[in-house]
């Protein structure tokens, strides 16, 4: 069967992994963003801001029948107070737009602040792991949580199936992303093999040996097609992740022999990216320039803040995936082999310099 998708949040580093997978599949695919970039295979593009509640149900109105609903997208807002009526209004104006389509499946991606909290209350807690994915909600103000009831009262109305996908610390490619620790990291390597800087983990000592996981964005590409199509898997709540577990001391030493570097001793004080990179714009452009790449600032790539927020965690994170497992989603996808996939790609795309070592080539 043809499904027709809309997908929200198509620049983003999971809403442009899910496009291009579903494009591959055979699926007719309409993009929506605020930005007006196009994703190559798409019937159509929708540029569109969906905090204007009459722009929304206006444009959404007028779009071919929508089979599935993908809901991809990440508006930070200053306060947890806002990002929970902001964010439930933009999910509830994409829903009512949708009134009168079709829609037989809605997927809601969402994240581990389920089970660790909002940035306000992050991590205060001691929560339990392996995140469960029937764990109860915290007692604290989570716009997931909004997010959710908004779809749930929709499902009330509308009588579709859902999903909620919840992923870890996403790996992948896509640029401009607030949260795209694979990039993040990438550019900080290849600024400490050019300047000679000391390969520093930025984190907590805690966080430097504990058990954790993270999630490909592909894979996540692939749970999400998978729910939005398999009645076993209708409203259900997954947690998301590549199926096998790290600690960062080892991904540490082996993201620095990608890059030929000797990974620094764990300093004393957690020394986080924010301060580390403070020039990192200046250093930047002038890398830029002696290796001809293209051309994207520092700021572009990165956001030090959220990976110091995730690597300077004082507590273990990691997931259970029963609920996809008993199901039957088996796919799984080596953490290690994330991060270099998506590095290489960095080096083709001349986003970061091939500072590749000889067993990286060679792998």
């Amino acid at each position: 069967m043809r499904y027709t998708a809309l997908v929200v949040g198509s620049t983003g580093m999971a809403g442009s992994n899910l496009s291009r997978l579903l494009i591959d599949r055979g699926w007719r695919v309409v993009t929506l963003a605020l930005e007006r970039i196009e994703t190559e295979g798409s019937v159509s593009h929708v540029a569109l801001d969906l905090s204007d509640r009459a722009a929304t149900k206006s444009v959404l109105g007028k779009l071919p029948c929508i089979d599935k609903l993908f809901y991809c997208t990440w508006s930070p807002q200053l306060t947890e107070a806002e990002n929970c009526i902001v964010k439930r209004a933009m999910i509830r104006n994409v829903l009512d737009g949708l009134a009168n389509s079709s829609l037989s499946h809605v997927a809601l991606v969402t994240g581990l602040k389920h089970y660790l909290g909002s940035f306000e209350a992050y991590a205060t807690g001691l929560p339990y792991t392996p995140f469960q994915e029937d764990q109860p909600r915290l007692p604290a103000p989570n716009f997931y949580y909004d997010q959710e009831d908004e779809l749930f009262d929709a499902v009330e109305r509308q009588g579709f199936s859902w999903s909620v996908h919840r992923p870890h610390t996403l790996i992948g490619y896509a640029l401009g992303n607030a949260m795209n620790m694979g990039v993040i990291l990438a550019v900080y390597a290849s600024i400490c093999r050019e300047t000679k800087r000391p390969f520093v983990f930025p984190g907590s000592a805690a966080q430097y040996g504990a058990v954790t996981d993270i999630s490909d964005a592909r894979l996540l590409a692939n749970h999400l097609a998978w729910a939005a199509t398999e009645p076993i898997a209708a409203n259900t709540a997954f947690n998301v992740a590549n199926g096998d577990l790290f600690r960062w001391e080892r991904m540490w030493s082996r993201i620095a022999s990608y890059f030929g570097l000797t990974p620094a001793p764990l300093p004393e004080e957690p020394r986080p990216l924010a301060h580390q990179m403070a020039n990192a714009d200046a250093v930047w452009e002038d890398i830029v320039d002696k290796h001809e790449l293209a051309s994207h600032v520092a700021t572009h790539l990165t956001s030090w803040w959220h990976t110091d927020s995730d690597l300077g965690r004082e507590i273990e994170c990691f997931t259970d995936m029963s609920n996809s497992r008993e199901r039957g989603f088996l796919s799984w996808q080596r953490s290690e082999a994330s991060f270099f996939d998506l590095f290489d790609r960095l080096i083709e795309e001349r986003v970061i310099p091939d500072f590749r070592s000889d067993w990286a080539r060679a792998r």
